[in-house]
């Protein structure tokens, strides 16, 4: 069996808001192996209207017109349900920018984003989100509230992409016979807050080291095809296909989609540092061991059938 094992790091995120040091931050990979892949962000802020401004930084390129405001899809209370795993009632648009959901004996704000300005700029290799929080302090109801959006997650895409062996043409022939089933693996770490894995333009801010992330969830959802070593896994569950219909990112395939969850919260890491590691693997046939079999085959047919008319040829059966 051929064995392909790539690790990819994605690991400087790191979340911060000005004000308060009890968030919790949500991260989301849609993990599409065949097309592009998406991150959904979320950031629960408690004590906002205390609060002067909420910055992420992610360890990829994203612009302002690819950031997708999916809080719009709110108004929809199936997709609620599916999101924050409770029947919810909204009071949507309550305003210019945010609507107000209240579940589990809780009220709280979501704020649109999509009706704010708010700042998307590169730096070292990332990309820095900052929102300012002053502008809606008016339209606030409660001192906890939501900001949840959807951008590309292009370097995530790099676990799949296919790599050409450009070895010994005999040696990739061997394989192509010899291993007509491939096992791929795949491994993912993600790290928030970790400030080594960070550039000095944020290390050296202080407000980030002040800043304490009460907890962190990761979820992952993938084609079940796919295996994830989830012994460290706080929830799984199929995708809800008629919930998340109008929810799911573009040109994702939600066919046998499970979706595994991982929790982390601060009482043994005071500094607020978030790791998470994904194991991904998957055994499928080699197409290409397939395609030469073929060949292979009809080739041995045809030698066959010519070696069979020879043979009678030369007995005189013809």
């Amino acid at each position: 069996m051929a064995k392909k094992q790539r690790k990819f790091a994605d690991d400087g995120w790191a979340v911060w808001v000005d004000g308060d040091d009890t968030s919790t931050v949500y991260i989301h990979n849609w993990l599409n192996p065949k097309g592009t892949s998406y991150v959904d962000m979320a950031v629960r802020i408690r004590g906002i209207l205390t609060s002067k401004a909420l910055h992420v930084y992610v360890p990829f390129a994203v612009s302002c017109k690819e950031i997708e405001d999916v809080s719009l899809h709110f108004n929809d209370t199936k997709i609620l349900q599916a999101t924050f795993s409770a029947a919810c009632i909204v009071d949507y648009m309550k305003n210019d920018h945010t609507s107000e959901i209240a579940y589990n004996g809780k009220t709280i704000d979501v704020v649109h984003i999509s009706t704010l300005e708010y700042d998307v700029k590169p730096l070292a290799g990332g990309t820095l989100i900052s929102i300012n929080l002053d502008e809606i302090q008016p339209f606030l109801d409660n001192d906890e509230a939501y900001f949840v959006w959807r951008m590309p997650h292009e370097s995530l895409n790099e676990i799949f992409n296919p790599h050409v062996d450009m070895g010994n043409a005999l040696s990739r022939l061997r394989d192509l016979i010899t291993t007509p089933v491939v096992s791929e693996k795949y491994g993912y770490s993600v790290r928030i807050n970790e400030s080594r894995l960070l550039p000095e333009e944020i290390t050296r801010i202080g407000a980030f080291h002040r800043q304490k992330l009460k907890k962190a969830v990761v979820a992952l959802s993938i084609d079940e095809d796919y295996e994830i070593n989830d012994s460290g896994c706080y929830r799984i569950r199929r995708l809800e296909e008629n919930l998340y219909s109008t929810y799911l990112p573009k040109d994702y395939d939600c066919d046998e989609v499970i979706t595994y969850q991982w929790q982390q919260t601060r009482d043994n890491n005071l500094q607020g540092q978030f790791n998470f590691y994904y194991n991904i693997a998957k055994d499928s046939v080699n197409g290409g061991s397939m395609s030469l079999y073929m060949v292979l085959l009809m080739l041995l047919a045809v030698a066959g059938e010519i070696l069979g008319d020879f043979a009678k040829t030369w007995l005189g059966l013809q």
